[in-house]
């Protein structure tokens, strides 16, 4: 399982993302700016930022979160540990 988050600097809501996420250390998480990378970010269809997607192993998405929603990302974070 692999988690991305889609952000850009000084964004309110990535920065929200950022602490509620850095509160679970047993997770790594892939951080992308869509500016960068504009192939990757069209290629997961990402519109905005936050957005947060667990990947599984072969690269599918299986949960994604868009904005600051804290049930989502708390779904994310214990489908994550449970592998």
């Amino acid at each position: 399982m692999k988690i991305l988050k889609f952000e850009k600097d000084n964004c309110p809501s990535c920065n929200m993302v950022e602490v509620f996420l850095s509160q679970h250390d047993h997770i790594q998480v892939e951080k992308v700016n869509p500016f960068e990378a504009p192939k990757m970010a069209t290629s997961y269809q990402i519109a905005s930022v936050p957005v947060t997607i667990l990947l599984d192993d072969n690269g599918q998405e299986v949960k994604r979160s868009i904005g600051y929603k804290p049930e989502e990302l708390e779904a994310i974070v214990s489908e994550f540990a449970q592998v």
